[in-house]
């Protein structure tokens, strides 16, 4: 009788997928910058134009919030969100969805960050 647990437990598996799937919008730190990012051969990146460099350890997030490797995204260009070392080095990217792409109020510097309000909850950023 324990066939009858798999069918249950499969079903389960496929609702989860549904809901991470039906996630729109993910939380991003007050410290996320908004950019267009192209990994051209790992570490080194394309981050608006510039060179750049993913640190040690760093994270790539796909739009479904799964962990991306980024030898896969070799030559693609996104817009991301993502966070920087205090040495320069990339740490986290998120690769947006079309929900968040649609949140256009984001700062692409840290500049606009400092200078414009966040507001965690709504993940929302209120121009001065």
């Amino acid at each position: 009788m324990y066939r009858c647990v798999l069918p249950a437990l499969g079903v389960a598996l496929a609702a989860s997928c549904l809901v991470a799937q039906a996630q729109t919008h993910r939380s991003f730190p007050a410290t996320a910058l908004r950019g267009e990012f192209i990994v051209t051969q790992y570490p080194d990146v394309l981050l608006n134009g510039k060179p750049a460099r993913l640190a040690p350890g760093s994270r790539i997030k796909g739009d479904t919030n799964l962990w991306v490797p980024p030898a896969g995204l070799t030559g693609q260009k996104f817009i991301v969100h993502y966070t920087v070392e205090p040495n320069g080095l990339i740490m986290d990217v998120w690769i947006l969805n079309p929900a968040e792409l649609a949140n256009k109020t984001w700062p692409t510097t840290p500049a606009e960050a400092a200078s414009w309000q966040f507001i965690p909850a709504n993940q929302l950023w209120v121009k001065p």
